[in-house]
Parts: C-alpha cells; sequence; structure tokens
C-alpha cells in the first residue's frame, strides 16, 4: 500500500470510529418529519401504467409552443438533436450499427416520457412546467413522431393509452436464475 493510500485508509477509519460517538452526541433527534403536503411534493413518479399522472391536459398545438420557448434550444427546431439529443427519427435504425434511439424509435411508453419530462426537463430548470405544460409539449413530441394526430388532446387517461410503436420489443425477464449483462460493444455481432 502506497502511502496516499494508507492516509485515505486512516482517514475512512477515523470518521468510522466517530459514526457511533455522533449519534450518542444528540445528533440522532436532527430534522423533523415531513408533511403529508411536503412529501408530494416530492412524489411525482409516473407508471408505466399512468398510475401517478397529474391533473390536467395538454394539446400538440400548445405543445409546439412550449417546445419552441423551452427545449428548441437543445433538441433543434426539428427535434433532430443538437445540444440534447434527437426527439425524432431513428425508425428502423436500432437493428443498425448506428441506432439513432429517439422517442418514436425507441421509447417503450409514453408515460415515461410524460414523467421524464416532467422530472428533468428544462435542462436548466427542471420540474418548473406546470402539468398543462408537461402534458402539451408530450403531445406534440409524439405528434412530431407520427405517434398522436395534430389535433390530439391528451390527459392522464389518454396518455396511458398511447401505444408506442417499439412498446412489443421490450420485456421483462423475470427468470430467477439469470441476470443479465449489458453488452457494451460490438453487440450486433454477439446475437
Amino acid at each position: 500500500m502506497d502511502a496516499r493510500n494508507a492516509i485515505i485508509a486512516a482517514a475512512l477509519g477515523f470518521c468510522a470510529a466517530l459514526a457511533p460517538a455522533a449519534s450518542q452526541a444528540g445528533y440522532e433527534n436532527l430534522g423533523r418529519h415531513l408533511s403529508k403536503e411536503e412529501l408530494a411534493g416530492w412524489d411525482i413518479d409516473v407508471s408505466v401504467d399512468g398510475k401517478g399522472l397529474p391533473r390536467g391536459k395538454g394539446t400538440v398545438a400548445q405543445g409546439e409552443k412550449v417546445y419552441q420557448a423551452m427545449c428548441v434550444a437543445c433538441h433543434g427546431v426539428k427535434l433532430e438533436g443538437g445540444l440534447g439529443p434527437a426527439l425524432a427519427g431513428g425508425v428502423g435504425s436500432l437493428t443498425t450499427d448506428k441506432p439513432l434511439k429517439t422517442i418514436g424509435s425507441y421509447w417503450p411508453y409514453a408515460t415515461t416520457l410524460f414523467d421524464y419530462i416532467r422530472r428533468a426537463m428544462p435542462f436548466q430548470a427542471p420540474q418548473s412546467m406546470s402539468s398543462d405544460d408537461v402534458y402539451s409539449v408530450t403531445a406534440y413530441l409524439l405528434h412530431k413522431n407520427g405517434i398522436l394526430p395534430a389535433n390530439a388532446t391528451v390527459d392522464a387517461g389518454s396518455l396511458a393509452k398511447v401505444k408506442m410503436p417499439n412498446r412489443d420489443n421490450f420485456y421483462v425477464d423475470d427468470r430467477p436464475d439469470v441476470k443479465g449483462v449489458r453488452c457494451m460493444k460490438d453487440c450486433l455481432s454477439k446475437k
């Protein structure tokens, strides 16, 4: 063991030795319980079946306005990507040497798209959009990928019913004796 690793090991040991003393010094009572309202602000996950989708609705037309105001700088005028990934195109490319994983070519559930946008977008201000704006931009993105018509309105009920083009190409391997190994290189040649 070199000197640097010895110092790191000693520091970690020292911190581990202090942990029980810290909890005995009254630190175990720091903080407070969250109220139901406070907890609800963090409980924003959406299941693939739509459970957890909030109230609200959005249209493709409104979604185009939201996209132009909040998304175009990273994802491009035609959803072709730029600073952020492409959001459209790539249909039929998943079995090629250069797959383009977009909303229309790859994503299995429209509810997952809503959940991701709601949690993480826009990049510079995540969770800043209203539910109506998230529904709207989701509708717009689904329309631009040929999944919804231009006059579509989506809400919790209708979004959960959207059938994504690649949905049937995903499966859950629930065999207890199988542990999946990710392929990270030359995956097409290993079939």
